[in-house]
């Protein structure tokens, strides 16, 4: 198992701050999850690409953008021309996931998939070597503060034994729910990147709280 990667999820900050948001997770986040609604995959709406652009301009962080967007082929090669280091699509929005993959490699970001909470995972194993990351939802994509659901941690196992068989090079992530009483269950999963937006963001030192998240998965890690 590789590192594990502990990615605050901007969803759960304050919008009216944005930037200062970012930075005070800077000193201690891997990576910075920025969470793209349209209103049309999912019953939601959040922010887009000038906002993206705007945040990447202010941050040094790694940016792992996640699109909950209809059309992922028309829009995400444009977050990868921005700067964004991982684009994450949903497999539910993609008829070709393999070849927009490709067209996010060729601009320069690493190509995540993404597996909402009622899709089967077994149906995209066979697509994983194009991708760099698996983002498996623990939740119901589309609202933060959701409850994490246990049950979905069958996917990560699943995800994992088909890497670990295939000597594949690829990040399982997963979003919703994760928090303290949650990460080290995911990580004994198989996860080693986790999204953490109100674990992160509702404590009173957001930096600190992304450091124990990562102490947690570690040690969960270390046991498996």
């Amino acid at each position: 198992m590789t590192a594990p990667i502990v990615a605050p999820s901007i969803l759960a900050a304050d919008f009216a701050h944005l930037a200062d948001e970012v930075r005070a997770v800077q000193p201690s986040a891997d990576w910075l999850h920025v969470d793209v609604m349209d209103n049309h995959f999912v019953p939601n709406l959040t922010i887009g690409l000038p906002v993206v652009q705007s945040l990447l301009a202010v941050s040094s962080l790694p940016f792992d953008v996640h699109l909950m967007i209809t059309e992922p082929r028309r829009w995400a090669p444009a977050y990868a021309d921005a700067g964004a280091y991982n684009v994450t699509f949903h497999a539910e929005a993609c008829d070709n996931p393999v070849a927009l993959a490709k067209d996010l490699r060729s601009a320069g970001a690493k190509a995540g998939l993404a597996i909402d909470r009622d899709t089967p995972i077994e149906p995209y194993l066979d697509l994983l070597p194009s991708f760099d990351t698996l983002l498996i939802m623990t939740i119901k994509a589309g609202f933060g503060g959701q409850r994490f659901i246990p049950e979905l941690l069958d996917k990560v196992r699943t995800a994992r034994r088909h890497v670990a068989a295939g000597h594949l090079e690829l990040r399982i992530e997963v979003d919703g729910g994760i928090a303290a009483d949650t990460i080290e269950q995911a990580a004994a999963a198989g996860a080693d990147a986790f999204v953490a937006g109100t674990a992160v963001y509702g404590a009173e030192d957001p930096a600190e709280a992304v450091r124990r998240l990562r102490g947690l998965a570690e040690r969960a890690g270390r046991s498996t």
